[in-house]
């Protein structure tokens, strides 16, 4: 175990992100768990927090694998070989993830709440970890297609195959551990790995970006 919780994930990966403090940048959480840890890089650099709205497609066999990942307005992004998998399945499967982003998008934001700008500005993009690193990279993806100045990816952990595609596509990847070490999984690194919720998404943005507008 390298983290007791994404709390304390966030705060040791706050401290490696200290140079961006009161910069022109804004953090972008993967929904859900990247939130906690984006919380705490968001206070700690004083910069707004929002939500990058991207989906896995999971394996038919193995939902817990990403086969592949969507987000609106792209084509999405498949990993390796998908020939075993059937062309229906795959279309209702990618229409299920793009109404779930959009649910989402109507939960998270509002007209009074609408998400923070990206328009050159520097995103940077946290998440809990990285496996496939499919999420992550249709995430760089749409805020690059949104106009961000620079794109920087920050996670406490990552598989090293990972790491080396995203750097490809980002302009910094900052991971805290040894990607050699890497267990398999993102949740085989913490202690505690509990399931956070939609409502609970919803109300990190809120408190977080309301405590900056109040501060």
């Amino acid at each position: 175990m390298w983290y007791k919780d994404r709390q304390d994930a966030g705060q040791q990966l706050a401290e490696a992100l200290d140079r961006y403090k009161n910069s022109n940048a804004v953090v972008l959480a993967l929904p859900r768990g990247g939130i906690v840890l984006g919380a705490e890089v968001a206070k700690r650099l004083k910069i707004p927090l929002g939500v990058v709205l991207v989906r896995k497609i999971g394996h038919p066999q193995n939902p817990e694998f990403a086969l592949g990942a969507v987000a609106e307005g792209l084509p999405p992004v498949y990993s390796g070989d998908i020939s075993d998998v059937s062309q229906s399945w795959l279309s209702r499967a990618e229409t299920a993830a793009r109404q779930l982003n959009q649910r989402r998008r109507e939960l998270y934001f509002s007209k009074d709440f609408p998400p923070p700008e990206v328009v050159n500005k520097t995103v940077i993009l946290v998440d809990d970890g990285i496996a496939t690193g499919l999420t992550m990279e249709i995430a760089i993806k749409l805020v690059r297609n949104q106009h961000a100045k620079s794109v920087v990816v920050a996670v406490p952990l990552a598989a090293a195959d990972s790491i080396a595609d995203l750097k490809k596509l980002a302009d910094e990847v900052i991971v805290l551990n040894n990607p050699e070490e890497f267990l398999g999984s993102v949740g085989a690194h913490y202690s505690q790995f509990n399931q956070v919720e939609d409502e609970e998404v919803k109300e990190i943005l809120h408190k977080v970006n309301g405590a900056r507008k109040t501060g």
